[in-house]
């Protein structure tokens, strides 16, 4: 087996192995190429040609192993167009509609601009950090807002550039992922925001002004914890008014080309029975059976949900209000009425908080949440338990004892 160096460009070099002839003829002679980005190396000739060598020795062991992969010609475009998308990112149980338009908003404002030329067996680790690089100057920001992207776009967009070549990878375009090795932006913190129990009950009062239909979402929202693509999905089928709990087994995302994705929770503790407060689910009952079925007549033939589908809350016409629009609303409410704003997420905060307060078992509210275990509450909520446990502290204070010196 013959091996052999050839300089390609200015810090290149094509490594190929000459393997004789294959049976139809054609030269067996595997090759690759390698980019040197030590400048050190690039100085001194001789620990150049010995890294060379080294490089050589190295691919013919691959050679020899079957680990090669011969390079194709395919771009990182075309892959993504012709393999990824249709052969796996179409296909839900790899990834949700809803994650696939968010992974195609990345790809086309950041990822194919920069590597959708290049042959995926070129790009390099070195590449990748310069992407990097980057993401983190002020022109990577296409929205015109001012500033650049905080840490956790940044690492959402390699989460993409890092799940193609992945499946790259996977069958058998190239060895390995030139991702791997490469040092993420550190995870932003997550600050969770709060409405406190005085903030809460005045909020409440408030809802009482709203046209009905809005304040029995927002304080289900609350009451129940409920994540805004759960409450929007809840059908009158959903709700158990003799036991006073409201299933949640769906759930709406977003919506794409004008129609709305309903599909199942992320994960199977997501499908819950909540319960909820009596006199809510009294009020609940009365909007269900009388106020819902006067709205649906006086719509008479615009009306637009399907005949098996009756979503608690809608826009007058039976489909359901898109999450974002409720986002919008509740701006809105907070605004007209003075109130400081934090996210309409933060409802499902503001009631895992409460009940922790109270007592309840982080289990318990795990299990309410739709959480798959304690260890996510846990570390979402640090703040809460932290306080929790210097409180359940000081109850010992009663048994101290203040024994006189012997001195």
């Amino acid at each position: 087996m013959k091996g052999s160096i050839e300089k390609r460009g200015k810090n290149s070099w094509r490594l190929r192995i000459d393997l004789g002839y294959n049976p139809d003829g054609t030269r067996n002679r595997p090759s690759k190429t390698i980019t040197v980005e030590d400048k050190a190396l690039l100085r001194t000739k001789k620990k150049l040609q010995d890294y060379l060598e080294d490089q050589l020795a190295i691919f013919k062991q691959e050679v020899l192993s079957g680990q090669y992969i011969k390079p194709e010609k395919t771009t990182f475009r075309d892959f993504v167009d012709k393999h990824w998308r249709p052969k796996f990112a179409s296909i839900p149980d790899n990834l949700a509609p809803s994650t696939l338009v968010v992974y195609d908003q990345h790809l086309a404002t950041h990822i194919i601009p920069r590597f959708g030329h290049m042959r995926l067996n070129d790009i390099q680790t070195m590449h990748v950090v310069d992407f990097l690089a980057y993401l983190r100057l002020p022109e990577a920001r296409k929205d015109g807002k001012p500033g650049t992207l905080g840490n956790g776009t940044q690492r959402d967009i390699l989460k993409v550039l890092r799940n193609v070549l992945n499946i790259a990878v996977e069958w058998k375009f190239i060895a390995q992922n030139p991702c791997d090795g490469v040092r993420w932006p550190k995870k932003p913190e997550t600050k969770i925001e709060v409405y406190d129990e005085s903030e809460i009950m005045e909020i409440i009062n408030a809802l009482y002004q709203q046209p009905t239909v809005w304040r029995l979402l927002i304080l289900g929202t609350f009451l129940g914890g409920f994540r805004r693509g759960e409450i929007v999905a809840v059908e009158i089928s959903d709700c158990d008014f003799g036991d006073n709990s409201i299933l949640i087994d769906e759930n709406i995302p977003m919506k794409i080309d004008r129609e709305y994705l309903i599909k199942s929770p992320k994960t199977r503790s997501s499908v819950r029975k909540v319960k909820m407060p009596a006199w809510y689910m009294e009020e609940l009952e009365v909007y269900a059976t009388k106020t819902w079925k006067k709205q649906m007549w006086e719509a008479g033939t615009k009306w637009k949900a399907p005949k098996d589908r009756q979503f608690l809350f809608h826009k007058g016409d039976g489909l359901p209000y898109h999450p974002n629009y409720v986002t919008r609303w509740w701006r809105e409410f907070l605004k007209k009425n003075g109130f400081r704003h934090i996210k309409l997420h933060a409802l499902r905060h503001t009631s895992a908080t409460y009940l922790l307060e109270q007592g309840l078992t982080a289990r318990a509210v795990a299990e309410r949440l739709g959480h798959a275990n304690e260890k996510t509450l846990l570390s979402t909520y640090s703040h809460v338990t932290k306080s929790m446990e210097e409180r359940a502290a000081t109850e010992f204070d009663r048994f101290a004892r203040h024994p006189k010196s012997n001195i």
